[in-house]
């Protein structure tokens, strides 16, 4: 109550943006609550392709009140949704923040190292493993983090996802929770990273087994399938579909998780997913009163789509269009839930993506004879440990390949003095050589070269000294890696949708160029607070009140 009070006298008898020395404490105009809402894996031709299929109260509430920036890009050299999220949430790019990839080679433990998996901290909602994660390795502080420093600590910062590592990059360090799906039990938990003790509520909410729910029901399309004409037959795509034989309508939710060994990790393969995490968000909000008071507090929920499935069916499928028609429904309930219950004016919503998806390359070439293609890393990479042992010598030169990063084996190189520029220099000269590949650079190019502005700065952006590895590659424009016994997550385009909603924002377009790390500058702007010190994005002015630009 005494928060309350203090707050609204303030907001009463200054001025509506007045700043303290520094610009370190909230205006009195800002929102109540951020609302953030991530749809992973999200091409920005969904909402014009489902356009006239979406309700009047979901999407289209969004981009046609919102303030939409058409030309937003995700400008990183490694299209992953870990490295994407990082970036979101930090105003920065991986060569501050450190999230280079999944995960990476430690050269001072000389071991593999996950972004997230810490082994100093456990599960709370569950006894899985799963709850081993913490933000340590982002270098970076987060949005979140600063509303937490500038409020003294008084703003709730929640996050909500089907994937650990979404919550956790969109949380930061300093939240009050981030909660995920356990693949054991099928409950949203937490790490005591976050807190000791999982709440009441959200024990009570696990109690309701809706992940059981979900996954005991048949996947049907919501419209009848016939009116799905923005799609195309599975039959023209050649689809893998579940479980690499599954495409057609309807889907037996029950068997396919059997068959899928029983984990609950094959819910967020269905658009469900986005309907449990939509119903543990409309019991949070309550529960733990965000936007009770006038300190603006931060929520974000990070929808799947598809999750990594989307690989199975493709952005032209029936699957990916009823997944967002139902998608659509979900966010028209939460805005509906924020709207009423706050006031759109107290509530500043952005929907965004940290992650994009490629078209089939095959059918982009038969139907449209599109320069597009398939590269195989496997059998590359096999060719070139032969040219290295041919080089170098005999030895286990390479010790990983994952997402256009090669880290070679320093180890090695050192017993058997080999130059490590060296190899570095004639492991990119030969990765080269292959069709499909743009560009291959090695890391001391990387490191003393300046690429700002040119066609390598997302080489220079990605680089962390210590994680990164000792050639980066990026395909050509088209080409997708594909290897024979693996699936491999990737895209190769880097834009995503991005509108801005509710509290002060006004309706229009913006056909600038923008990035991922220009959203926390923004809200910070919006907030009348400045972003964390390692942000580098810039503020999107054009959405900003005219008092504040």
């Amino acid at each position: 109550m005494a928060r309350t009070c203090l707050v609204l006298f303030f907001s009463l008898f200054f001025p509506v943006y007045l700043f303290a020395q520094g610009h370190t404490t909230v205006s009195a105009a800002a929102p109540r609550l951020v609302v953030g809402l991530v749809v992973e894996n999200m091409h920005p031709d969904y909402i014009e392709r489902y356009w006239e299929k979406f309700g009047e109260e979901g999407f289209r509430r969004l981009f046609s009140g919102g303030f939409i920036c058409a030309n937003h890009h995700v400008n990183n050299l490694v299209q992953r949704p870990t490295i994407g999220m990082a970036s979101l949430f930090t105003g920065t790019t991986p060569s501050r923040h450190g999230i280079v990839n999944d995960s990476w080679i430690d050269r001072l433990k000389n071991k593999e190292t996950d972004c997230i998996v810490d082994e100093n901290y456990k599960a709370v909602g569950s006894d899985s493993k799963m709850g081993a994660r913490s933000a340590s390795k982002l270098m970076t502080s987060t949005l979140g983090d600063r509303l937490k420093l500038v409020t003294k600590g008084r703003a709730r910062i929640f996050s909500l996802a089907m994937n650990d590592y979404a919550a956790i990059f969109s949380a930061g360090h300093s939240a009050d929770g981030a909660y995920w799906l356990d693949d054991k039990s099928g409950n949203m938990i937490s790490s005591t990273y976050y807190m000791s003790m999982y709440p009441t509520w959200a024990t009570e909410f696990n109690k309701f087994k809706l992940a059981d729910k979900y996954l005991g029901s048949t996947w049907t399309t919501l419209k009848e399938k016939i009116s799905y004409t923005e799609s195309v037959e599975n039959v023209s795509l050649k689809e893998n579909g579940f479980l690499g034989k599954y495409n057609t309508f309807p889907y037996d939710l029950v068997q396919l998780k059997k068959e899928a060994g029983g984990s609950y990790a094959f819910l967020r393969s269905t658009p469900f997913a986005n309907t449990y995490l939509k119903d543990f968000a409309l019991q949070l909000i309550p529960k733990e009163q965000l936007g009770y008071d006038y300190i603006p507090d931060l929520l974000t929920v990070v929808f799947s789509s598809m999750d990594k499935d989307n690989g199975n069916f493709g952005p032209f499928s029936v699957e990916m269009q009823d997944t967002y028609l139902r998608l659509d429904r979900e966010i028209a309930e939460l805005l509906k839930y924020l709207e009423s219950g706050f006031g759109t004016e107290n509530v500043l919503f952005f929907l965004t993506s940290t992650s994009s998806v490629s078209y089939n390359a095959e059918y982009l070439k038969v139907q449209y004879k599109l320069n597009t293609g398939i590269f195989n890393p496997e059998s590359s990479i096999s060719l070139l440990k032969s040219f290295l042992n041919i080089k170098f010598g005999e030895g286990d030169w390479v010790e990983k390949f994952s997402n256009q990063q090669l880290y070679l084996n320093h180890t090695l190189i050192a017993k058997k003095k080999v130059d490590l520029h060296e190899m570095q220099a004639e492991t990119a000269r030969f990765l080269n050589q292959f069709e499909g590949v743009a560009y291959a650079k090695a890391a001391f190019e990387i490191e003393s070269d300046n690429f700002l502005g040119g066609p390598l700065a997302s080489f220079q952006n990605n680089f962390h000294i210590k994680r990164s590895g000792d050639v980066m590659i990026r395909y050509e424009d088209g080409w997708i890696p594909r290897e024979k016994y693996k699936s491999i997550d990737y895209t190769d385009n880097d834009q995503v949708p991005l509108v801005w909603y509710g509290a002060g924002v006004k309706k229009g377009t913006t056909l600038r160029k923008t990035d991922v790390t220009d959203v926390v500058p923004t809200i910070c702007a919006l907030l009348g607070i400045v972003p964390p010190n390692s942000a580098t994005g810039s503020v999107i002015e054009e959405i900003l009140p005219k008092t504040v630009r």
